[in-house]
């Protein structure tokens, strides 16, 4: 007996960049894209049974806020309530290893001394170099715009690769996991902290990239297995 694949979709699944390029060449356009992809999605579930799913609320919410704000009009929210399945994660029977909990706290922990050594630094550069501008009669508006504006943008920056690349920080990201282990079914994302932690629980991950394409084929497959 064939298992039923079943999938949940994160919103980057929908609204990647990538993902959107990988429907169709030219296909650029956030509405667009979002509603081709959920063509394919229903495709694959009308002809193979395939099933996606998002969390509710959470990913549900991200993904009409999105719409929303890019005006995509009511069709394209109509064909997400259609064709993807919402569900909101059972939080309290999932198990989870206490491993992967003891790695996350541990990995968020040297994360967080990174940003601290990275504040640190930042704060004595930038203190230095405005003291020897101040040696040098330099105004406070120079000293504010070159060496504090520079030092902000290239601190946050910084800051930004050490704690949030690769990390689970939303409750939608979070949601995502626990629906795909609650259903044993696999993950669509362009989120690295997604990919890292669906390997750790040792859930199968498609890149939001491929996802389209990989559609594609199992609908091309299917009508090559028909016409044989």
């Amino acid at each position: 007996m064939v298992t039923r694949q079943r999938f949940v979709l994160d919103t980057t699944a929908l609204t990647g960049v990538h993902a959107r390029e990988e429907v169709g060449a030219g296909v650029k356009e956030i509405c667009e894209g979002m509603s081709r992809i959920i063509d394919l999605v229903a495709q694959a579930r009308i002809k193979l049974d395939i099933s996606c799913h998002i969390p509710f609320p959470t990913v549900y919410n991200e993904i009409r806020d999105y719409i929303n704000r890019y005006a995509c009009g009511e069709g394209v929210l109509v064909k997400v309530d259609t064709w993807l399945v919402k569900k909101t994660p059972n939080r309290y029977e999932v198990k989870i290893p206490s491993e992967v909990l003891y790695e996350y706290v541990s990995n968020m922990r040297e994360r967080m001394n990174k940003g601290m050594k990275a504040a640190e630094d930042f704060i004595w550069e930038a203190a230095t170099e405005s003291i020897v501008l101040s040696t040098k009669g330099e105004s406070r508006e120079k000293i504010e715009r070159e060496i504090v504006g520079k030092t902000i943008r290239d601190f946050r920056e910084k800051y930004r690769d050490a704690l949030r690349f690769g990390i689970l920080d939303s409750s939608p990201d979070i949601d995502v996991l626990l629906l795909a282990k609650e259903m044993d079914a696999g993950v669509v994302a362009s989120d690295e902290g997604i990919r890292m932690w669906a390997e750790r629980l040792g859930l199968r991950f498609v890149d939001a990239s491929t996802f389209p394409h990989m559609l594609k084929e199992y609908l091309r497959h299917s009508e090559e297995v028909k016409v044989q």
